[in-house]
């Protein structure tokens, strides 16, 4: 089992009840819960802005689309002549 460190939070109370119910209607515990909502959003806003720091790089090495090109294909969404997507 990993190690574990304690955090305490506040949340409002009605986020608390509802938790509360969760929990037992899981039969999971309040702390497990939580705990599992804190390792996914981490994941998350991890890989956002490692996708943001990728955008970064491409736009530093000069791999961008021009605007208008990007903005012609999502024009064609949907359409009869759906655009592929524009090249870097």
């Amino acid at each position: 089992m990993p190690a574990t460190v304690p955090v305490t939070v506040r949340i409002p109370v009605e986020v608390n009840e509802r938790l509360e119910r969760l929990a037992e209607a899981t039969s999971r515990s309040k702390s497990w819960l939580a705990a599992e909502a804190i390792g996914a959003f981490v994941r998350s806003e991890g890989q956002f802005l490692d996708a943001v720091e990728e955008g970064r790089q491409a736009a530093r090495e000069g791999r961008t689309v021009a605007h208008e090109e990007v903005r012609k294909w999502l024009d064609s969404w949907g359409g009869d002549h759906e655009l592929p997507p524009p090249a870097e």
